[in-house]
């Protein structure tokens, strides 16, 4: 979508942010939902990681950041329309990337680093939960199993970890919800990020008191629930003394990427499922109501009153493809791409992608990635191959356990680093997955989601452009029986390597 110049953009603005694993950017959308030509910033960080499983960001570091973007995107507004900046943006949204979380005291200071989703350090509490308590029964109350990647095993892990800090925490807070309270001085948490935490009861749309005492901690430490249509309006005058240009906007509590990655992707209903395949992916299909049993591969998180979000996740997708350029000589993509859409031969190496760990559809936290079938002839770009083809024999994985619940979810738009540096592994993805593959040509789905979520509310009568697409990419016949070969081996792979774990 092209970006409009101020002078043409329609009232009113929003400014949003977005915080994902490589950085956080900011961009102004006008009311159409059209960014804003010249309004937009990006500030880079990556995580912390250590070889015991670490995965962490400064909170403050990452707060600085946001201040940042806000900082210089109302003060590029301020100086291309000094008439009448302060009435133009009238809301503030953001996501962030799911889960994460920040332990505080009572005054609000962080007192832990913010752990990612990635962190699996928790990994024995996993184990720990899975023996205490029914995660079937616990699936179906908060839609999420027992993973490192979620709340339960991590604040388990905390207590016993750093019994000190725990005893001293106040509140449990994810990232977005940190830097608001920091900002405005307001705890609020939204439906999506508080149901990625894995402690939300789906159904009843509160936080599951007994599963939070459960894992030793106080419900009253977690912030009051938001749907997405309730702004916090009444923020103080030393925000609006900071950035004049957002006298009286409402600021939207935090949302959960992937739920704004599909408002951005146009997968709206349950008959378009987005694939995103950044860092981490998933595949996720936005449905109406609570579905009533959720696939024991998947989740299931309520983002609003009315709405949920099916799905389940990868936590190694675009972390592969970086992880193998850095490893192997492969050669420049241009040669890779030639390879991606080249018909499938021989015997590729088969790969479990598992860098850190397994999230769906096995949950198994102790998985690591595994080659096999490698021999002496074996080349670097066969490497890359087949660990590509595992990388999608997974999504393959996902999909299978959707279709049972939604079945009429049949078109897949796509999004991510690897569709936008490599659109031909979208040929791989369409194979395996037997269905055709668009890929998304909208820029910055994610951010640009976070601010039709927030229009939803602020304009809900001005219409919106749809998301554009690219190309589209069918399954081929010859192709797909090659890749369910490759996909049985992979099976036995994983039942030799993971099953049990």
């Amino acid at each position: 979508m092209a970006a409009v110049p101020l002078s043409q953009a329609r009232d009113p603005l929003t400014l949003a942010i977005d915080i994902g694993s490589r950085g956080s950017r900011a961009r102004v959308y006008d009311a159409g939902g059209a960014p804003v030509r010249g309004l937009k910033h990006r500030v880079a960080h990556q995580f912390l990681t250590r070889p015991d499983g670490s995965s962490e960001l400064d909170p403050d570091a990452t707060l600085a950041e946001v201040v940042e973007l806000i900082t210089a995107l109302t003060e590029r507004l301020s100086a291309d329309d000094r008439a009448h900046a302060a009435r133009r943006i009238g809301a503030v949204a953001m996501d962030t990337f799911a889960s994460s979380l920040v332990g505080v005291d009572a005054d609000g200071t962080a007192l832990t680093p913010c752990f990612t989703y990635a962190d699996s350090r928790p990994a024995a509490r996993v184990a720990e939960l899975r023996a205490e308590l029914d995660e079937a029964a616990v699936q179906e109350r908060t839609g999420c199993r027992f993973h490192t990647g979620y709340l339960p095993a991590r604040l388990r892990w905390l207590k016993e970890s750093s019994p000190d800090v725990f005893a001293r925490t106040a509140r449990w807070l994810s990232l977005g919800e940190y830097i608001f309270a920091r900002l405005l001085g307001r705890y609020a948490v939204s439906f999506s990020t508080a149901a990625w935490t894995g402690l939300l009861d789906r159904r009843a749309g509160v936080w599951d008191a007994d599963l939070i005492r459960a894992c030793g901690a106080n419900p009253a430490g977690f912030s009051p629930l938001h749907d997405a249509t309730s702004p916090l309006t009444d923020i103080g005058a030393d925000v609006a003394a900071r950035w004049p240009a957002l006298a009286g906007a409402s600021w939207f509590p935090a949302i959960a990427d992937g739920y704004a990655s599909n408002a951005g992707s146009g997968a709206v209903d349950a008959t378009v499922v987005a694939l995103s395949a950044a860092t981490g992916g998933a595949m996720r299909v936005l449905v109406e109501g609570v579905p009533e049993r959720v696939p024991s591969g998947l989740w299931c998180y309520r983002v609003d009153e009315r709405r949920s979000l099916l799905g389940g996740a990868l936590n190694d997708s675009g972390r592969v493809l970086t992880w193998l350029r850095d490893r192997l000589q492969l050669p420049d993509d241009a040669a890779l791409e030639v390879a991606l859409r080249a018909p499938p031969a021989g015997s590729l190496p088969v790969v479990l992608p598992f860098l850190t760990g397994e999230r769906s559809p096995g949950w198994a936290v102790a998985a690591r990635a595994a080659f096999a079938g490698v021999t002496e002839s074996t080349t670097a770009l066969d490497l890359f191959l087949g660990a590509m083809a595992g990388v999608a024999l997974r999504y393959g994985r996902i999909a299978a356990q959707l279709d049972e619940v939604a079945p009429a979810a049949r078109r897949v738009v796509a999004s991510g680093n690897i569709t936008e540096t490599l659109p031909g592994w979208l040929q791989m993805a369409a194979d395996v997955l037997g269905r055709p593959v668009t890929r998304v040509a909208t820029k910055q789905p994610t951010l640009r989601g976070t601010a039709l979520i927030a229009l939803e509310t602020l304009a809900p009568d001005v219409a919106r452009a749809p998301a554009e697409m690219g190309e589209t990419y069918n399954p081929l016949p010859e192709h797909m029986a090659y890749y369910r070969e490759l996909g049985d081996r992979q099976e036995a792979l994983y039942r030799a390597l993971v099953s049990g774990r």
